[in-house]
């Protein structure tokens, strides 16, 4: 998503300053490069050779160091940036800038750039309300400078409120929304994804399941949401951690996503359906543990309901995407598929592919559209498919 995009993170000295590892970290991920400026109250509490391994460049802590460029320092990185991003801000730093003071690298490169400025506040919760700092950030606020709304919770001196470093997982996301072209279509929308398999009781013990970890769905949730849309993931049983800044809601049977993804159907603007829902159920599920015996245990399935058809019959304004994963004459089924369910697109996927299908980390897809067209993409890792996949519904949308 920030794929050579140019990052100043300036660190201040707070002792969220730790958090600011692995913001770094997240975004050399999502593809940044990143420029560190520490103060030197910040290199009390973080290295600067954390944060140079972290980044893979060199991290400036004072003026007076010999310089790593030809030309003035902090001049070329204030030239060089996209954004700068200042987290933790202390009340120390927001006053400076607010004030026209710059006494230090940081200050002085900030003072000479055009970027846009985002502060990611963190202070003790009184000195956050203090009156000054309020009339510092409203002060910015109103030049232009951008800041991120603290946490509330527990801080490190003991007081409780707002004032806590935002998760960095959300400063990330925020930092996407602000650089990422692609952010602005999807923001504010609301975009339904389901993932993962469905399990059907055969009795207290024992299921019909699938292979489906649910990492495509929930890698689909994590881009979405960093685009800044209002993300709804229904999900069935995963191991997989709920995504940050994600509605979560958990299911099992196929009827039991149907109705929740129902429910939340109508005012969505883009449907993912990622899941793998069971397409049988056995018709009567015991009550108790079926014993084991020497007979054979013949189980009668009955049909699920096709949820995907019936979300494909009701549709009024939604982007409609479908999964389809097949052993054997892929596009002939996925062609079908996206025919069949009135879908405006579908990823199909072999998976007996090698690097392809259930469990793994990567995949392998070929992109189906309504109008005929096909992509076939090469293997990526999930996180990279979801958001090649975004960026794809976005072109789509925006036309």
């Amino acid at each position: 998503m920030l794929q050579e995009k140019r990052i100043v993170l300036g660190v201040t000295g707070g002792i969220a300053a730790y958090k600011a590892v692995e913001i770094v970290s997240r975004l050399k991920k999502e593809g940044a490069d990143v420029q560190v400026i520490m103060t030197q109250a910040a290199a009390q509490f973080v290295t600067p050779l954390t944060f140079r391994e972290m980044s893979g460049n060199p991290v400036i802590v004072t003026m007076w160091e010999e310089p790593k460029r030809w030309n003035v320092e902090h001049i070329a990185l204030a030239s060089w940036a996209d954004l700068f991003l200042i987290a933790p801000a202390t009340a120390n730093i927001i006053g400076k800038i607010a004030n026209g003071i710059a006494d230090d690298m940081l200050s002085t490169t900030v003072m000479a750039t055009t970027a846009p400025v985002v502060f990611a506040p963190a202070m003790n919760t009184n000195m956050y309300r203090n009156a000054i700092v309020q009339q510092n950030i409203t002060k910015l606020s109103n030049l232009g400078y951008r800041f991120l709304e603290p946490g509330y919770g527990r801080m490190a001196c003991g007081t409780e409120g707002p004032g806590r470093l935002p998760e960095p997982a959300e400063i990330v996301r925020q930092v996407i929304r602000f650089l990422a072209p692609a952010a602005t279509i999807l923001a504010g929308k609301k975009v339904l994804v389901t993932a993962g398999g469905t399990r059907e009781p055969i009795d207290p013990v024992r299921y019909i399941g699938n292979r489906s970890s649910g990492k495509m769905g929930y890698a689909l949730a994590v881009k979405a949401a960093q685009m800044a849309a209002k993300v709804v993931l229904i999900a069935g049983p995963t191991s997989l951690p709920d995504p940050p800044g994600v509605c979560v809601k958990k299911v099992e049977t196929a009827a039991q996503m149907r109705q929740a993804v129902l429910a939340e159907y109508d005012d969505s603007d883009l449907v993912i359906k990622a899941a793998a829902v069971a397409d049988y159920r056995p018709q009567l599920a015991s009550p108790q543990k079926i014993k084991k015996s020497e007979e054979q245990l013949t189980l009668t399935l009955e049909k699920n309901p096709d949820i995907l058809r019936e979300l494909g019959a009701k549709k009024t304004h939604q982007f409609l995407v479908g999964f389809a994963a097949e052993t054997e004459n892929l596009l002939e089924y996925a062609t079908e598929k996206l025919q069949k369910k009135n879908l405006d697109m579908l990823v199909a996927n072999d998976v007996t592919l090698p690097g392809a299908g259930f469990n793994a980390d990567t995949n392998i897809v070929k992109l189906l559209y309504r109008d005929g067209h096909r992509e076939e993409l090469p293997q990526m890792t999930k996180i990279e498919l979801a958001e090649k996949i975004l960026a794809k519904i976005c072109e789509h949308i925006s036309k």
